[in-house]
């Protein structure tokens, strides 16, 4: 019956093969994330070690990323510069109809809300999600995660485990450092560019900074690592076909993560300033 399908009806066919392979790839997403997750447990107790060390090699890069500072030099100037960026357009656009004083609320209320989580996601997966499937891709096909099963070491909890935790408490410091980058590039560019009074746009912008804001804002930051970290993992695990296959399955998790951190942020203002939006003009 299949093969007259096939034979008949070439495109249908195609079309149900597609859908097909497309439903068990999220079968096999799903499946390694919750082996991903059930494994954290075990990676805090048995991997402690190997744990700090990734929290290091994540923050402060290795090889030529360390040159420059690794992750913290690339998502503080990521952000640096997207908060002059928001400066620069919010003072130009709001001086068009004569409020250009609320610029300090355009910085408090942008910065926080959308260009500091989605900017943060995209350079943890340009380079610690980049970086870790580039790692456990090369080892799977070199076949030391062979090895590993061959020497009664579980490789999901020691390799995977250790790098989504290690990723998920490196983000706490780095957004920080995210955020202040942000808010210290909006000011300078307010202040020091344009010439506003100092204490005008603190006024505005500490008047219009919700502190509840600051902590969802952590939250999606955690929720994208968790998300960055288990979409790279699953490449760079799954990772075959040489050095070749190594690059298309960095390719895919980046292509794939960065569609992550524009959801999640999507979700999570849906789930918490969908209705009211958390926001009053007024002060």
């Amino acid at each position: 019956m299949a093969f007259v399908i096939q034979s008949r009806f070439p495109r249908t066919a195609r079309r149900v093969r597609r859908a097909s392979n497309s439903l068990d790839s999220l079968g096999r997403h799903a499946v390694f994330y919750g082996r991903t997750i059930a494994s954290i447990p075990r990676a805090v107790v048995h991997y402690r070690t190997e744990t700090i060390r990734l929290v290091a090699e994540i923050s402060m890069g290795t090889g030529a990323l360390a040159v420059i500072g690794g992750t913290v030099v690339i998502v503080g100037f990521l952000t640096l510069f997207t908060g002059g960026t928001i400066a620069v357009q919010g003072y130009s656009s709001l001086g068009n109809i004569g409020i250009e004083a609320l610029t300090g609320f355009f910085s408090a209320f942008i910065n926080v809300r959308i260009a500091a989580p989605v900017i943060s996601g995209i350079g943890l997966a340009a380079t610690i999600g980049a970086g870790s499937t580039a790692q456990l891709g090369a080892m799977r096909v070199a076949e030391e995660i062979d090895a590993l099963e061959s020497m009664a070491i579980r490789p999901v909890p020691y390799l995977v485990g250790t790098r989504v935790l290690a990723g998920m408490i490196a983000i706490i410091p780095l957004y920080a450092l995210a955020v202040i980058a942000s808010f210290l590039a909006a000011r300078f560019a307010t202040v020091v560019i344009y010439g506003q009074s100092s204490g005008v746009y603190d006024h505005y912008f500490s008047t219009f900074l919700i502190p509840s804001d600051i902590l969802w804002s952590f939250a999606q930051a955690i929720f994208m690592a968790l998300a960055v970290m288990m979409i790279h993992t699953y490449y760079g695990y799954n990772a075959a076909g040489g050095p070749v296959g190594v690059g298309i399955a960095v390719g895919n998790a980046v292509r794939a993560s960065l569609v992550a951190v524009v959801t999640v942020t999507l979700l999570i203002s849906l789930a918490i300033y969908g209705t009211s939006g958390n926001f009053h003009l007024s002060g």
